[in-house]
C-alpha cells in the first residue's frame, strides 16, 4: 500500500489539459519574412458551431468532432484557410495572407478577449496584456483587469490578496493548468509563487465553474497556463528576463524548451527574486516591505504519439521573508516577523486518444504536494505542514451526435494539515472522493446549455483540544461526514449577431483555512480565538452577463455588463471588531451575501490604440456577533463599494514602441473602529468607520528590437498616494494596542520606478 501511495505521489500532477483528444496548432502571418503570431484568430469546424480562438502566441487547441475533419481558420483582414485534418499527433501550422495589399501590416489582436463561444463568462488575458506591466508574479498580473483587484493584507508580511465579485481570493478556484493550486497554506503567499514570465495566458471565469474541475469554485475560476515543452514555429526556445526597481527588488527568469524527437520534448522554468533594501518611508520604525529571497523552478517533459499523450515533472520553491522593525529602530528587543517556506509538487497527466473516434477520450491527472512553513510573529511561533494529493479521471464522448456531449469521471482530494499557533494545535485531515457528470447541448450557433453535477463524500477529521493541563493540550478527535451535492448550470444564448447573453447558477463548498487566509492579522498583539468547530463554507452563486458588439464613430466597441450574487448558507467570520482580540466563528445560516455589478467598454478609436473603461459596484454584507448572542448585518470590511478603471495602450507599427497607462479609483471601505479609548460592548450599537477613496496611476513604455530584445521602463503608484500611519502603536510593538493589519486600507509605499529587459531566442 505504501508503495502504491509513493508511486501515486511521484506521478503527481500539475499541468492539466482541458481537452483530452484535441487538434492543436499555431496561426501566424508573414512579416518581413518571419512568422508573427495572430492573436484572436477564429478556429471553427466546418458546418458546426464548435470553435475557439488563438492565444497571444497564435496557438489553439480544439476538440475533434465526428461530423467533419475540415477546419476553417479565419481572421479579420486576412483570407480564410480550410484544412483537412488527417493526423492528430502533429500540431498544424497556418500562415494567413492579407485579403488585400496593405502598405503597412500590423497585428491588431486585442490584449484581452471575452471567449465568444464558452458558455461560462470567461476573459482571456494574453501575453500582450501581461506585458503592459512588469508582471513579476501572478498577483501583479491583474493590473489592467477590472474584475480582479489586488491589495496588501497588512503593513508587515507583504502578502497580497485578490478580491473577486466582492469576496476574497479564497472563494475563487485558482488553478495552474486546471489543477487547484493557490489553496490551503498557499492562500497567504501563493500568488507570489507563480512568476509572470512563466505565464502564457490567464482565463478569468465568473460564477460557479465547471464541475469537472472540482467543487471549490464558489465565485469563479482563474486558470493560469504556463510555458509548455512542445515547440512550434515562432515560439522561442529560450527566454530571459531581468527586472529591478527603485525599492531594491531584483528578479531574474530563464525559460528553456527543446524538442528531442518526434515524441519527446522538455522544458525548464527558473526564477530568482530578492529584496534586501530596508524601506521605511513614513519613519515609523517598521519596514514598509519585507526583506525576502525566493528561488523557484519547474522541470517538465511531454510525450506525444498517435494514441497517447503524457506530461510529468516537478516544481520546487524555497522562500524566506523578514519583516518588522528596521535594524536602526530603537528598543532592546525589535519586533520581527519571519516566514520560511519550502514547497515541492510532482505531477503527471496521461491521456488515451482514439484516432478512429476523435470525440472520445480518457485522461488521468495526479498532483502531489508537500508544503512546509514556519513563521514568527514577535515572540509568537507558527508552524504549518500541508500534504495533499489530487487526482481526476475524466472520460468524454458524445450521445448520438456532437450536439450532445458528456464528460464524466471520478476525483479524489486528500489534505492533511498540521498547524501550531502559539502552541495551540489546529490539525485536520480531509478526504473527499467524488463523481461528476456534465452534459453539453448545442443548438446551431444560437444556444449552448451546460448542465453539471457532482456528488462528493466529504470527511473531515478535526483534532479539537481542551484547555492545557500541566502545559499539555489534550487533543480530542472529531469526525464530520457529509454527502455534498454540487449542481451547476450555464447557458449561452446568441440573441443577435452582436449580443450574447449568459446565465449561470451553482453551488460550491470549501473548508476554510482560518490562519492562512488571515495571516496578516496575526501581526498584532490581539488574542487569537480559533474556531474549534470547523465546518465547510457553502454558497450559491447566480449570474447574468451581456456582451454587446456595436460601433462608435465607425469603430468597433465591445460592452460587457454582468451581475452576480453569492448567498452563503454557512461562512467563516473573521471578527476584528474587538480592539484587542480576533474571533473566528461560523454564521450558521445567518445572512451573508455579496452582490457585484460591473460594466466595461473596450474601444479602439484609431489603429493601434486600445482603450478600456470599467465601473464596478459591490454590495457585500455579513452578519456579525452571532457567536455572542447578537446579530447585526454590516458591510464586509476592507471592500471598496466603488471602483473605476481606465486603461489606454498605444503601439507603433510592428509593436516597436508600446505605451500603456492605467488609472484606478478605489472608493471608501469599512474598517474596524479602533479610535483611542474605544472598548467594544455590543454589535447592535457599535460605531463604524470608513477609509477614504484614493487614485492610483501605473504606466510603462517598452521598446522592441529585431534581435528579440525588448527593454521596458515603468512606474507604479505614480500618484504617490500612501497611507501615512498604517500601524497602530508602532513605537510600542509589544504593547496591547499594537496592530499592523486591522487598519491597512491603502498603499503603504509611494511611487516606485522599475526597469527591465526581455530577450527571446527563437528556434530557426
Amino acid at each position: 500500500m505504501r508503495s502504491f501511495i509513493f508511486l501515486a505521489c511521484w506521478l503527481a500532477t500539475g499541468p492539466l489539459w482541458a481537452q483530452i483528444n484535441p487538434v492543436s496548432g499555431i496561426v501566424s502571418e508573414q512579416v518581413n519574412n518571419r512568422p508573427v503570431p495572430l492573436t484572436g484568430a477564429s478556429v471553427v469546424w466546418l458546418g458546426t458551431t464548435f470553435g475557439t480562438i488563438t492565444d497571444s502566441l497564435g496557438r489553439f487547441r480544439i476538440d475533434t468532432t465526428s461530423r467533419t475533419n475540415r477546419l476553417i481558420i479565419s481572421y479579420v483582414g486576412y483570407e480564410a484557410d480550410t484544412l483537412t485534418i488527417t493526423d492528430l499527433s502533429k500540431p498544424i501550422v497556418v500562415v494567413l495572407r492579407a485579403s488585400r495589399t496593405l502598405q503597412e501590416v500590423t497585428v491588431s489582436g486585442s490584449s484581452s478577449q471575452i471567449d465568444r463561444i464558452a458558455p461560462i463568462q470567461t476573459e482571456l488575458l494574453t501575453i500582450k496584456t501581461l506585458a503592459k506591466a512588469a508582471c513579476c508574479n501572478l498577483s501583479e498580473s491583474f493590473e489592467t483587469n477590472a474584475s480582479v483587484s489586488v491589495s496588501y493584507s497588512d503593513a508587515v508580511t507583504g502578502a497580497k490578496q485578490i478580491q473577486f465579485l466582492g469576496l476574497g481570493g479564497q472563494y475563487v478556484q485558482t488553478n495552474v493548468e486546471n489543477i487547484p493550486t493557490v489553496r490551503g497554506l498557499a492562500s497567504t503567499f501563493g500568488l507570489n509563487y507563480i512568476p509572470g514570465t512563466w505565464i502564457t495566458s490567464i482565463d478569468v471565469g465568473k460564477g460557479a465553474g465547471s464541475v469537472v474541475n472540482g467543487y471549490e469554485a464558489m465565485t469563479g475560476q482563474i486558470n493560469v497556463e504556463l510555458q509548455k515543452p512542445d515547440l512550434a514555429i515562432g515560439k522561442p526556445n529560450l527566454f530571459v528576463n531581468g527586472y529591478v526597481n527603485s525599492f531594491g527588488r531584483a528578479e531574474g527568469n530563464v525559460n528553456y524548451s527543446k524538442t528531442l524527437n518526434k515524441h519527446w520534448s522538455i522544458a525548464g522554468l527558473g526564477h530568482a527574486s530578492i529584496l534586501k533594501t530596508e524601506i521605511d518611508q513614513n519613519h515609523d520604525g517598521f519596514r514598509d516591505l519585507p526583506l525576502y529571497t525566493q528561488i523557484n523552478g519547474i522541470g517538465r517533459a511531454k510525450y506525444t504519439s498517435e494514441r497517447w499523450m503524457a506530461q510529468f515533472g516537478i516544481k520546487a520553491l524555497t522562500e524566506s521573508r523578514e519583516g518588522g522593525q528596521t535594524n536602526s529602530a530603537g528598543g532592546a528587543q525589535p519586533y520581527r516577523f519571519t516566514n520560511d517556506t519550502k514547497r515541492i509538487e510532482v505531477f503527471s497527466k496521461t491521456a488515451r486518444l482514439f484516432p478512429d473516434k476523435p470525440y472520445k477520450g480518457l485522461g488521468l491527472i495526479i498532483n502531489g504536494l508537500y508544503h512546509d512553513q514556519t513563521a514568527g510573529f514577535g515572540f509568537t511561533p507558527y508552524t504549518g505542514l500541508q500534504q495533499s494529493l489530487y487526482a481526476n479521471l475524466i472520460y468524454q464522448t458524445i450521445i448520438g451526435t456532437t450536439d450532445h456531449g458528456i464528460k464524466t469521471g471520478l476525483s479524489y482530494v486528500y489534505d492533511k494539515y498540521r498547524e501550531r499557533y502559539a502552541l495551540q494545535p489546529l490539525d485536520r485531515t480531509e478526504s473527499v472522493p467524488g463523481a461528476f457528470l456534465e452534459y453539453t447541448y448545442n443548438y446551431l450557433s444560437k444556444l449552448t446549455v451546460v448542465l453539471g453535477g457532482r456528488v462528493d463524500a466529504y470527511t473531515l477529521q478535526n483534532q479539537q483540544y481542551v484547555e492545557p493541563t500541566h502545559s499539555r493540550f489534550l487533543l480530542v478527535p472529531n469526525t464530520l461526514f457529509r454527502w455534498q451535492a454540487t449542481p451547476r448550470l450555464h447557458l449561452r444564448y446568441q440573441a443577435t449577431d452582436g449580443l450574447t447573453v449568459r446565465l449561470s447558477a451553482g453551488r460550491g463548498f470549501r473548508t476554510p483555512n482560518q490562519l492562512a487566509e488571515n495571516f496578516g492579522y496575526l501581526v498584532s498583539s490581539r488574542a487569537v480565538n480559533l474556531n474549534r468547530d470547523i465546518r465547510p463554507e457553502v454558497s450559491w452563486n447566480y449570474g447574468i452577463s451581456l456582451t454587446q458588439d456595436t460601433e462608435l464613430f465607425g469603430k468597433k466597441v465591445t460592452i460587457i455588463a454582468d451581475f452576480h450574487r453569492t448567498d452563503f448558507q454557512n461562512q467563516l467570520v473573521a471578527d476584528f471588531e474587538h480592539p484587542r482580540e480576533i474571533y473566528f466563528y461560523n454564521t450558521n445560516g445567518a445572512k451573508s451575501y455579496a452582490n457585484s455589478f460591473q460594466i466595461e467598454a473596450n474601444y479602439a478609436p484609431v489603429k493601434r490604440l486600445e482603450i478600456k473603461a470599467a465601473y464596478r459596484l459591490f454590495d457585500v454584507q455579513q452578519t456579525m456577533g452571532g457567536d455572542f448572542g447578537e446579530a447585526r448585518l454590516l458591510p464586509r470590511m476592507m471592500v471598496s463599494r466603488d471602483r473605476v478603471l481606465l486603461n489606454a495602450g498605444y503601439a507603433l507599427p510592428f509593436d516597436k514602441w508600446k505605451f500603456d497607462a492605467t488609472l484606478q479609483y478605489n472608493g471608501p471601505k469599512r474598517i474596524p473602529y479602533l479610535r483611542p479609548g474605544y472598548t467594544h460592548q455590543s454589535y447592535l450599537n457599535m460605531p463604524t468607520d470608513l477609509a477614504p477613496g484614493f487614485l492610483n496611476l501605473n504606466a510603462q513604455v517598452s521598446r522592441a528590437f529585431r534581435s528579440g530584445l525588448e527593454v521596458y521602463l515603468g512606474g507604479e503608484n505614480l500618484t504617490g498616494f500612501r497611507q501615512r500611519d498604517p500601524i497602530l502603536s508602532a513605537n510600542q510593538p509589544f504593547s496591547g494596542d499594537f496592530d499592523a493589519a486591522a487598519r491597512v486600507w491603502g498603499p503603504i509605499t509611494g511611487a516606485m520606478v522599475y526597469a527591465g529587459f526581455r530577450y527571446k531566442l527563437t528556434r530557426p
